[in-house]
């Protein structure tokens, strides 16, 4: 069952839609849309492909102009100007359709900024986290730093290609910086999964394995696993050719990016948080 939704929070009406199998659920999944997004049109970017998530509800979150107020310092976006709380949305909604069950975030490029805020500021909020086509600010960029650790599973998703946010950190691209209103220095994709086994307190090196290829000469797929006995797990799946994407059944624009099919996000989540 689909439904619109809003609840009011920091004296702002926010807007949700909520997702609920007809076969009852034991969890619920916040998803947040990039930068330029609504709840619908992330819904559409992803070929709907969250909502049928197992037994789960899913609740796609509305930004303030189309993006969020997420763990960047140097975001410029109307989200951060107006001090908009979508933290504090993040947490509202989470209570109104989760309490008593485990909450997960996954967010996507700026929303993926957002989840990464809510793992250090609301750790309490979230059981586990998935975050596609975004990255830890480097220490000077981070808007949320000193705060007490509480480890949670993340799951990680990037393309090697992507020419927005890009795989190897450091700073967007003049252009990019401009047109989402962000900057400042991010740590590559391999060092922000190496970041949260450190929060996580594992100590055992990683081990990288590659994924068979679907379609060869179009993109692969490596899989970074941190794992530890008693300690929440960090995986990084390496899009190797893939772009500023979500990979899946459904071809994002093709200024975004190659969209890898060797691996669906939804399957990698369901598998990495045993939904």
């Amino acid at each position: 069952m689909q439904t619109h939704q809003t609840i009011e929070v920091g004296g702002l009406t926010r807007t949700y839609t909520l997702i609920t199998p007809d076969g009852g659920h034991d969890r619920l999944v916040l998803v947040l849309h990039g930068s330029g997004q609504t709840a619908a049109t992330h819904r559409t970017f992803t070929g709907n492909a969250f909502d049928g998530l197992r037994r789960s509800a899913v609740a796609y979150l509305d930004g303030i102009g189309r993006q969020w107020n997420d763990a960047r310092k140097q975001s410029r976006a109307k989200a951060r100007i107006r001090g908009i709380d979508d933290v504090g949305f993040a947490a509202a909604v989470a209570h109104r359709h989760g309490t008593g069950l485990p909450v997960y975030a996954v967010g996507y490029s700026n929303g993926g900024g957002l989840v990464i805020r809510l793992l250090h500021e609301r750790p309490d909020v979230v059981a586990g986290a998935v975050v596609v086509a975004a990255q830890q600010p480097a220490a000077d960029n981070f808007l949320v730093p000193g705060l007490p650790v509480v480890p949670r599973p993340v799951l990680l998703i990037h393309g090697t290609k992507d020419r927005i946010v890009p795989y190897a950190g450091g700073e967007m691209a003049k252009w990019a910086q401009i047109a989402f209103r962000s900057g400042g220095a991010m740590l590559s994709s391999p060092q922000t999964a190496a970041y949260f086994a450190g929060r996580n307190g594992i100590t055992t090196p990683p081990q990288t394995a590659d994924l068979p290829a679907s379609a060869p000469g179009r993109t692969s797929v490596s899989r970074t696993d941190y794992r530890q006995e008693g300690r929440p797990p960090v995986t990084l799946y390496t899009v190797h050719g893939g772009g500023h994407t979500i990979p899946g059944p459904v071809d994002s624009p093709a200024l975004m990016g190659r969209t890898g099919h060797d691996i669906h996000t939804a399957a990698a989540i369901e598998e990495f948080l045993g939904f």
